[in-house]
Parts: structure tokens; sequence; C-alpha cells
């Protein structure tokens, strides 16, 4: 069941999550909207059905914050992006929009991984940059701000224009504006993270990454190589939640996600996430967001 279930979970298109974010209203788009896209926030943000509920996407985006705020998500770990800063989020991964301030200001941007399929690129550039990573911080602070605004204005001027032949220069301009990024704090030394922090990073992957087969804190310290014990201390100096408190949430998460992305019976999901009953999983779910599956599935927010 388990991997019939996994083959029917969707990782939303361009096209499909703009009616999953907007409803109704459609944005600009020009030819190469499903392998890439930019748009200043501006335009679209009075159109945003808030909040945006879970869900996962094809694609890598970013967005940058010029002016105001947003808050958004990546697996378990909530962000608010103020002003100059880079919001990065990698393919497959669970994120939400929570809010935004009325003032923001910035840049929308999506890409498929295959844009990078250039003769003067390699194919894989963005594992290169911890801020495209799964276990990175999607946050980058920007110091030049009109430079990269600068960038961003280049790259939407060119997708205007869309032309076949100047395509090509769209990855060559995010290679360009990635190692900016990177380069960004050419000063600033990272601090090493403790030993309980890169813990807790090892088991939020692997919740994000296999919660479908962890259905126990005892078997994610399994394969961690760790004891229970010394799993929960860590997370808990970390977080302030227990290992238990970020299993429960990231079924939860799960479960959301396949509720509003798919068709499949909440039996079914309740089997894939935790070889639990169908009493059992929606007085769980209802434990953590105050509605039963179904009324999840049903409702507009």
């Amino acid at each position: 069941m388990e991997s019939e279930i996994k083959s029917r979970i969707p990782n939303l298109r361009p096209s499909d999550f703009d009616q999953y974010i907007f409803g109704n209203w459609k944005p600009e788009t020009g030819s190469f909207y499903e392998k890439f896209h930019i748009e200043r926030i501006e335009r679209y943000k009075e159109h945003l059905n808030l909040p945006v509920l879970p869900h996962r996407r094809s694609v890598y985006f970013f967005l940058f914050v010029s002016c105001g705020w947003s808050v958004r998500s990546k697996g378990l770990t909530e962000y608010t992006i103020p002003e100059n800063h880079f919001f990065c989020l990698p393919p497959d991964q669970i994120t939400a929009l929570t809010s935004i301030s009325e003032d923001i200001e910035g840049f929308y941007c999506h890409f498929r991984a295959d844009i990078f399929n250039h003769p003067l690129l390699q194919k894989d550039l963005c594992r290169q940059f911890n801020f495209w990573r799964i276990s990175g911080n999607p946050l980058v602070k920007i110091h030049s701000p009109e430079n990269f605004k600068d960038q961003l204005l280049r790259l939407e001027t060119e997708y205007r224009k869309a032309e076949g032949n100047r395509f090509e220069l769209i990855p060559l301009y995010l290679a360009s504006l990635f190692k900016e990024m990177e380069l960004e704090n050419p000063g600033q030394v990272e601090n090493q993270p403790s030993a309980a922090s890169q813990l807790t990073g090892a088991y939020k992957d692997l919740l994000s990454e296999q919660i479908h087969m962890i259905h126990s804190v005892q078997m994610a310290a399994e394969l961690l190589h760790i004891s229970p014990n010394h799993l929960n201390k860590s997370v808990k100096k970390v977080t302030g939640k227990t290992a238990q408190n970020l299993l429960d949430e990231m079924k939860v998460l799960e479960a959301r996600v396949l509720l509003r992305q798919t068709a499949i019976p909440v039996q079914e999901i309740a089997a894939y996430l935790g070889k639990l009953d169908l009493s059992s999983f929606s007085r769980h779910f209802k434990k953590w967001t105050g509605m039963s599956p179904k009324e999840y599935r049903k409702s507009s927010f």
C-alpha cells in the first residue's frame, strides 16, 4: 500500500498551485511558465488566498522581500522573512504561507531543475548552495539590496521578452545570482552547529523524507544510530519540544497535504502514516487541528 499511495501523492506543478494559491484569479504568464517564472510580489499579493495551506511543489522557488515581511514554513519550521532577505525552497518540501504585511514588495521566482541543462553549467548546480539543501537554512540576508534588485529586474526583463534564443541567458543569470547570494557575507564566519543542533536537523530531515515509515521515536533513533533518550534530550534542548512532539507534528503536516492535494480515502491515509485505525487517526488529527480529517478536507481555509 505504501508504494501505491506514494505514487498518488502529487507535487504541484506551477499551473496546479496557481489554483491552490489564487483560486479563480490567474497570473499573467509567459510561454516558459512551467519551466521558469518571475513576478513582482506586489502584483499578485491582493489575490492570495491566505493562509495558503501546507502543500508540496515540483519546482525550486525563492522569494526576495525588498519591503515588508512574509511568514512561510519549510517542513516543521516557520520563518519570518524580513526586508532584504531571500527565502529559498527546493522541490518536494512541505511549505505553507501564513501571512504577509500590507506593504510587502519584492520578487517571487520558480524554476525547474532541468533549466541548468546548459553546456556552461553543472546540472546539479543548486546542490552546491546550502540555502537550497533540505537541511540548509532557507533564509539569506542581503547587505547590498540594490545590486540584487538589478539582477532580479534583469531576469524579469528577459522573461518578458519570451524569446527562445534568449532564454538560454536565464540559467546563467540564476547561477550568478546564487553565487552572489553565497558570497554576500564573505567575512562572516559560520558558527559550527552544536552536536544537539546537528542531531535535531538530521531528525527533522529523516521525518521529512520518511514520515510514512517512522511510527515511533524508537524507530527514528535506530535509523540515526543513537538511543531514544539521547535523541529526545537533544531535540528538547534545541526546540523546547520532545522528539515525540516533532514526530506527531510531521505526521499531521503530511496528513494535511494528503487530505488537500489528493482524493486518497482517509482510512488509507491513516494506514499509510501510522498503521492506525480510522478512529484513532481521526482523534489524533482533531487534537492537533481542531477538525476531523473529513472536515479539514472539505474546509475552504
